[in-house]
Order: C-alpha cells, then sequence, then structure tokens
C-alpha cells in the first residue's frame, strides 16, 4: 500500500480523500459563520478542498501523525488564503477592526490589566451601545493569523507543518513552534474569564456559537459579540508582542 518514500499511493489518496471530504465542509461552515451573508460557504469549500488534496499529497504516513490533524491544519490554511484573495471587506471596516484593535493594545499597554469594555469605547470616543454595534460589524474580521505575529505566509506553512509533525522538522522550526505556543498561550490566560471560556469551548470543545450560548445563557449574538471582541484584544496583544521582538531585534 505504500511507497518506498512512506507518501501514499494511489489507491490510498483516493480512499483517504473520500474518507475526509466531509472536514473540509465542516471547518468552510465554522469559518463561514463569522463572515457576512455574501460570502459563497461553496467558494470556501472549494479552497478547502485543494487545501485537502494539497495535505493528501504532502502527507507522510510514516511519521506517525494523525492525518486529520495536518489536514485541518492545510485545509483552513487554503480557506484563509482564499478569503483573503477576495479582498472581501470594505476598507473602512478594516479601519475600524485596526481602531479597535489599537484601542485594546494600547489600554492594556498603559494599564497593565485586561481593558474594560467602557474603557474600548471610550478610548474610541463611542458609548458602549456603538461599540457593541462595531463589534458585530466586524466579527468577519475576528480571526487570529500567524501574520499577527510577524509570520509570513511560507514561514507560516512551516510551523504549521511542524504543529502536525513537531519530532519530524529541524530544531529551528520546532523552536518557533514551541515559542508561538507559549506567545499565544499567555495572551490566551491573561484573558477575562468569560471570554477565556469561549475560547475554550469553541476552539478547543469546538461547540458552535449557538451552542457556547446555551451553555454561557447568553444570546447567540451575544456570544458572537464577545468572540469578536475577545479576537481583537488578542490580536492587540500579539501584535504588541511582535512590536517588542523588533524594537528589541530578536528573531
Amino acid at each position: 500500500m505504500m511507497e518506498n518514500t512512506g507518501r501514499l499511493n494511489e489507491s490510498k489518496r483516493d480512499a483517504m480523500i473520500r474518507e475526509h471530504v466531509h472536514l473540509v465542509k465542516i471547518i468552510a461552515h465554522q469559518v463561514a459563520i463569522h463572515l457576512p451573508p455574501h460570502i459563497d460557504v461553496d467558494d470556501l469549500v472549494s479552497a478547502g478542498t485543494i487545501g485537502l488534496l494539497e495535505a493528501i499529497e504532502r502527507f507522510d504516513e510514516s511519521r506517525g501523525v494523525q492525518f486529520k490533524t495536518y489536514a485541518s491544519i492545510r485545509i483552513r490554511g487554503a480557506i484563509m488564503d482564499e478569503l483573503r484573495s477576495m479582498d472581501w471587506m470594505s476598507r473602512s471596516l478594516r479601519e475600524k477592526s485596526n481602531k479597535i484593535e489599537h484601542a485594546f493594545m494600547e489600554i492594556e499597554k498603559r494599564t497593565g490589566r485586561p481593558a474594560e469594555h467602557e474603557e474600548v469605547a471610550s478610548f474610541l470616543g463611542i458609548n458602549c451601545e456603538e461599540l457593541d454595534a462595531l463589534l458585530h460589524q466586524v466579527s468577519g474580521l475576528s480571526v487570529l493569523n500567524l501574520e499577527d505575529l510577524g509570520i509570513n505566509r511560507e514561514e507560516g506553512l512551516d510551523i504549521l507543518e511542524c504543529l502536525a509533525d513537531p519530532e519530524g522538522k529541524d530544531p529551528v522550526m520546532v523552536y518557533k513552534l514551541n515559542e508561538l505556543k507559549r506567545v499565544v498561550g499567555s495572551a490566551v490566560e491573561g484573558l477575562p474569564d468569560k471570554e477565556k471560556l469561549i475560547v475554550s469551548l469553541y476552539y478547543y470543545n469546538e461547540l458552535t456559537m449557538k451552542e457556547i450560548g446555551k451553555v454561557m445563557d447568553i444570546t447567540e449574538s451575544r456570544v458572537c459579540q464577545l468572540h469578536s471582541q475577545t479576537m481583537h484584544r488578542l490580536k492587540g496583544r500579539l501584535r504588541s508582542y511582535n512590536d517588542i521582538e523588533e524594537s528589541t531585534g530578536t528573531e
């Protein structure tokens, strides 16, 4: 069933496509939840399918890595690449998102603690209701990317592959992966309890926004709003970390 290189042969590839094609749809719909309605989920599925095929082509069974883990990384990456190529967000919406992110970053740098909702609204010169509406508007941008840590796409793919197979990569990539885990873990650990719970339920337990709402006894809309706030807070923290790294010349 295997070629000498450890790569999958044709019959095994075909079987794995049939077995995992549903994974593409699951991930595409998870991403689509955060996007405006005019984004066609079928386009995301098409991009994710390409990611699945690339994962199957590059997968080395001899390393003992779970294919689902590796494929999920490649599928999500391909979908995010497709979204970036669409440039589906207007400039004004991007600017609004960047301002929220900047507000969280500046307040937390100044105070050394999580920024309060009221503080962010005040920083932006709006009231809390207007901030809530703004967070809902920009929820489609509330996705963390490796670029938030100053990591380019090529290096990012190496790190993501290392995530799937930490034993099979060079020491530099293993170090960068461990550093990435440390930075993101520290940023998440410092979240307010409610936001930390949302991150845990959504990204680790893989609950939907509706299911999280039931667990937390709040509306699905409020969960989406809090998720948007959480991601903007995290992006601000990660960018702040990247700025420090660049200023000190750390690589």
